[in-house]
C-alpha cells in the first residue's frame, strides 16, 4: 500500500510559480522502485496527464507543460514535486499525486495509488 499525500495548491495569478509537493508512506516496496506522476482534472474535464518520474530520474512531460513545468523527486524524503512556472489561467484544476510500481506511462486509468489532490488556481 501507498498512501499519498499532496501539498502547496492555491490561488495565483498568470505568471506566476508554485511548487506542489507528494509525501508517500509506504507500507511495503521502496519508494525509489514507483513510478510517481502528476495529473490534473478541471472542471468538467477528463483527468489528464502532466508528468511523470521514473526510478532512473527519467521524466516526460505532457506537452502543454513542457518547459514550464519540472517534476522532481527527493528519495530520501520519500517525495515528489512539480515546479511549476509561468502559471496560465489553463493550468486551473485539481492536481493529483499517483504511483505505480510497475507501469511507466501516461494513461492514468494504469496508476493504483492515489493522492486526494490539491486544488491550483490560476486568475487572469
Amino acid at each position: 500500500q501507498v498512501h499519498l499525500v499532496e501539498s502547496g495548491g492555491g490561488l495565483v495569478q498568470a505568471g506566476d510559480s508554485l511548487r506542489l509537493s507528494c509525501a508517500a508512506a509506504l507500507s511495503r516496496g521502496t519508494f525509489t522502485s514507483y513510478t510517481m506522476g502528476w495529473f490534473r482534472q478541471a472542471p468538467g474535464k477528463d483527468r489528464e496527464f502532466v508528468a511523470y518520474i521514473r526510478w532512473s530520474d527519467s521524466t516526460y512531460y505532457a506537452n502543454s507543460v513542457k518547459g514550464r513545468f519540472t517534476i522532481s523527486r527527493d528519495n530520501a524524503k520519500n517525495t515528489v514535486y512539480l515546479q511549476m512556472n509561468s502559471l496560465k489561467c489553463e493550468d486551473t484544476a485539481v492536481y493529483y499525486c499517483a504511483a505505480d510500481q510497475y507501469y511507466r506511462g501516461t494513461d492514468f486509468h494504469e496508476y493504483d495509488y492515489w493522492g486526494q489532490g490539491t486544488q491550483v488556481t490560476v486568475s487572469s
